[in-house]
Order: C-alpha cells, then structure tokens, then sequence
C-alpha cells in the first residue's frame, strides 16, 4: 500500500538533504532560444510548438535537478494558456517527473462546492486513472471549509494532499489575510486553525498532516506566528528568490526541529541561466546544467540558515 502524503514528503526531503520545490512555470520567451527556434520550425509559431518547447525544456529541468530536490510544483496557469495543448504538456511534465521519483504539487489553487470541488480533486489527486495524477494539490479556502472536504476525502483515498492557501508569498494578501475578525484574530490565523483542526485526523507516521498550508516567505513573522498555530503542519512556502524572501526569512516557516516545511523557487532556479552568476558560466546551452548549480546553491543557503537555528 502507498504511504501517506506526508510520510511520502517527509522522507523524500529526509533522502535528498534539502527541502526545495523546483517550479515549473515555463515562460517561452524566457526559454533558451534554440529550443523556441526548433520548436517554432518543426510547427510554426503555434500552442502546440510551445508546448513542445515546454515540454523539451522542463523534463531537462527535471533531468538536472531530480537526484537532488525531492518535489516540484507545476503552476497549472502557463499551461492553460495555450489551450489544450498546454494541458497536454502540463500532464507530460507531471508523468515525467514522477516517472524520475519526484513529489509533484499541481499548483492549480482550486476551490469550489460540492460536485464541482469533487471534479477538481478527480481531476489532480484521483490517482493514477486521473489526468494529471499529482501527489498534492494547492486549494483555496476563501468559499469555506465544506470546499476543502472534497480534496481532502479525494486525497486520502488515494495517498495525496492538499496546501491551503493561509498567507501567500504577494504583496495584496493582506487585503484580506490580514484582517481583523471580531475576536481579535486575524483572517490568516482563523484560517490556519482550520487547517490545524482539519489535519489532525489525517497525520501520518511522521508526526506531519496530509494538509498542508501555503505560508509564504515574503512574511517570516507572520510564518513564526502560524507555525505555533500549526505545528504539525507541512508548509509550502513561495517567495524565495525573485520575490524577494531569503534563506533566513524562509527558516521562519520551519518547525524547531528543522522538519515540516518546503521551500518553492520557480525562476531563480529553471532561469538561472539567464541571471548572474550562472550566465557567464553556463550560458543558453547549459540551462539545465546552471539550473542543477542554482538549486545546489540554494540548498547550502537553508542548511548553513538551519544550522544557524
């Protein structure tokens, strides 16, 4: 029998030394040219020769990184802008990654009621007769937690999770996250005791639950607040790098002991090649080799910073 999500997850970082998750969100200009150029040649400047451009490009991203990082997380966005054939590429890449042994989050943000909720989480966490077959999914809890049941249930049958969204990485989620209810407490924090509550009955053997919370790392005081809120809970924490979150400032999402938390980097990572001081290095041809160097750089960063701890 599969293990649990969070077991799953926290062996995987316990095998591999680091917690990153590696973001797959192609962007064709941003992809090395010979790779367009060929694609564009071989189909015209269509959806269908930038998802094979996506595709080319990620599962050499996956190559690079997948005996060093234990998860990635795909954001479905950039897929569905072309279309089908962006859903199509999306799936390839998610097949491919798992075929190479990582965790994969699809990072979709889904939420809804009752049979549409049930259609999402069939969807990406219905196991291997699913489309997409992720291992977790990200979910927003804005329309309640009679929302998240669907993900939830769909993903314990079949050994997957779900991250709620609690305090993302942007600089608007204040709007709403950092509201005051009548009780004193904020949004983020009446949020956060419901995921708490709600993985308490889905902990693996690791002593970390099925749900997880987004909790992002452009905000490490609020991270050290909701960690006390949720202490057995994994956190998937964005903002790293391009976003401007540090090692430091993603530390504070850990739990003492160094355990419950991944730490996502899209750009800085799958476009290193473009960015100082791998280009002069590496160059358009290496993009997958400056990637590998960007993310074994980012795992000495949140090491020498747990130590530090």
């Amino acid at each position: 029998m599969t293990a649990k999500f969070s077991d799953r997850l926290d062996a995987a970082i316990r095998a591999k030394g680091n917690p990153i998750c590696v973001g797959l969100d192609p962007r064709f200009d941003s992809i090395p040219k010979f790779i367009t150029d060929a694609a564009i040649q071989s189909k015209g400047d269509t959806s269908l020769a930038r998802a094979m451009a996506y595709v080319q490009f990620n599962q050499a991203i996956i190559d690079a990184v997948a005996d060093i990082v234990p998860v990635c997380k795909p954001q479905i966005a950039f897929y569905e802008e072309l279309g089908t054939d962006g859903i199509c590429a999306y799936e390839t890449t998610i097949a491919y990654a798992r075929e190479k042994g990582l965790l994969v989050i699809s990072d979709a943000k889904r939420g809804d009621i009752g049979a549409t909720a049930e259609a999402y989480a069939n969807a990406h966490l219905g196991g291997p007769k699913s489309p997409f077959n992720s291992d977790a999914l990200t979910v927003n809890p804005y329309m309640g937690r009679d929302t998240l049941e669907p993900f939830l249930k769909t993903g314990a049958a079949h050994c997957g999770g779900i991250f709620v969204l609690v305090k993302t990485s942007n600089p608007g989620s204040g709007d709403l996250q950092d509201l005051k209810l009548s009780d004193g407490r904020f949004v983020r924090e009446h949020v956060a005791q419901m995921v708490h509550d709600m993985g308490r009955n889905h902990l693996g053997t690791c002593g970390l639950s099925d749900v997880g919370a987004v909790v992002g790392a452009t905000y490490p005081d609020e991270a050290r607040a909701l960690r006390k809120l949720m202490p057995d809970t994994f956190f998937l924490i964005p903002g790293y790098g391009a976003q401007g979150g540090s090692a430091a400032d993603a530390a504070a999402g850990f739990r003492p002991d160094g355990r419950g938390a991944i730490v996502n980097n899209s750009r800085g990572i799958i476009f290193a090649y473009k960015q100082k001081p791998y280009i002069e290095t590496y160059g358009e041809k290496g993009f997958a080799s400056a990637a590998r160097a960007a993310a074994l750089r980012m795992a000495d960063e949140l090491q020498f910073i747990s130590r530090m701890k």
